[in-house]
């Protein structure tokens, strides 16, 4: 198959399954950029194997349910909060991290959570065990990707980021489906991109050029004030004779595009 076919105008969508991810921040020990915790996934993955990915994972249906449950106005506002609940969920069952929650966990209490999640595959009665309560505006909207093409499986996935701020954190490896978890500024993940120390799919790349931008978290909010999440779906555009994979030029984005020869999709 033609991998331009891939990109090309369809009447309709394709169906695609709901995701998210979370793009946590955490000080530098050593001052300087922020930096940004990246997952490796097992090669044996269908989507992404092998690729330097954000935390996170598909949406579930108890996760729907959570959110009618927590007072959802409307279908809209539900899938927005079962995104965010998945973000919660995928990051303490992939790192054993907590984050968008009110209280600030001891790492006996993250690895008790986990331990519970990993069981009871549901983040509601975890939450509800340990007395934590979610606190949605500490994830920050910051993309919403979609591609349109039909001959991969695709993922409407909602990108939110999160601060840690200073503190050493514990890491726990998903081994089912990650195989290595690091913390790098984004242009150090760049970096390793480009000396094929990592892998990384097109919408990680982009939003790794987007994310270097920033000093500091602030920084960052300050930038999705001005450029909110948006729906960016990658399409096909001649440039010079060759075809390029690329995004809209006016959503925050420093580098749209790229030949598609050299894009990777997972």
């Amino acid at each position: 198959m033609d991998r331009t076919d891939e990109y090309q105008e369809h009447d309709e969508p394709p169906p695609a399954i709901a995701a998210a991810t979370l793009v946590i921040f955490r000080n530098a020990r050593s001052g300087g950029p922020p930096e940004i915790l990246m997952v490796e996934r097992s090669s044996s993955m269908t989507f992404a194997g092998g690729a330097a990915v954000f935390p996170g994972g598909r949406v579930d249906e108890a996760d729907r349910d959570f959110a009618s449950a927590l007072g959802a106005a409307g279908e809209d506002q539900r899938d927005e909060w079962a995104a965010r609940i998945a973000a919660v969920r995928e990051t303490l069952e992939e790192t054993g991290l907590v984050v968008g929650i009110d209280q600030r966990p001891s790492l006996e209490h993250a690895l008790e959570a986990r331990a519970m999640l990993l069981e009871r595959k549901e983040l509601a009665p975890v939450l509800t065990e340990m007395g934590w309560s979610l606190r949605f505006d500490s994830l920050l909207p910051f993309a919403r990707w979609r591609p349109k093409h039909r001959h991969l499986r695709v993922y409407d996935t909602r990108f939110y980021l999160a601060d840690l701020g200073t503190g050493a954190v514990d890491l726990l490896v998903d081994q089912s489906e990650n195989t290595h978890l690091f913390w790098a500024s984004a242009a150090e993940a760049l970096a390793l991109a480009d000396s094929e120390k990592i892998k990384v799919i097109f919408p990680t790349r982009r939003n790794l050029e987007r994310l270097a931008q920033f000093g500091t978290f602030a920084d960052a909010a300050q930038h999705v004030s001005r450029f909110p999440s948006r729906m960016i779906t990658p399409f096909m555009e001649e440039r010079d004779g060759a075809p390029w994979l690329v995004i809209p030029d006016d959503a925050g984005y420093p580098v749209t595009g790229e030949p598609l020869d050299s894009a990777s999709r997972g």
